[in-house]
């Protein structure tokens, strides 16, 4: 794992180049424990950056619509979520629940559709390698991969 002021300092010096990209997004790229939380935080208060726990914000609003309904609002309610956090930049963290199969997403459409306007930071717990992203392991139901994702992806995990 790399030490977090490094990982800070490239997350930093990678952001400049986002204003110039069609989907402004940026994925931090480890597995749990590797530090992006962390990271996330305290860019967040040097920079005065929004950081929102996507888990707790939509959790909280999925709360008020049927389990049945929940896969038509999520969209919509991500959307709101995020337009509360003004800024050129926004940090999101836990994105877990964007994985969930009950809520029939695709988390990097998702992140890249809100990233149009704005650069987003948004944690992502998995891998990536030679050009290959993935969430989870493939026998997992919330697995996904994708090659050459538009991003730019900076790994937790040096190389």
């Amino acid at each position: 794992m790399e030490a977090p002021n490094l990982l800070s300092h490239r997350i930093e010096e990678q952001s400049l180049g986002l204003v110039d990209r069609y989907h402004r997004l940026m994925l931090v790229v480890g597995p749990a424990r590797s530090g992006k939380t962390t990271v996330l935080r305290q860019l967040s208060t040097k920079r005065s950056w929004p950081f929102v726990n996507v888990n707790l914000a939509l959790s909280e609003r999925l709360l008020d619509h049927t389990s049945r309904n929940r896969a038509l609002h999520v969209s919509s309610l991500l959307d709101q979520v995020t337009k509360e956090s003004p800024g050129e930049v926004l940090l999101l963290d836990n994105t877990e629940i964007l994985f969930s199969t009950a809520l029939r997403l695709d988390p990097l459409r998702l992140l890249q559709r809100i990233a149009r306007h704005r650069s987003v930071i948004a944690c992502w717990a998995g891998h990536y390698d030679d050009g290959l992203l993935t969430y989870a392991i493939p026998s997992h139901p919330e697995f996904k991969q994708y090659e050459n994702p538009d991003a730019v992806v900076v790994s937790t995990v040096s190389t």
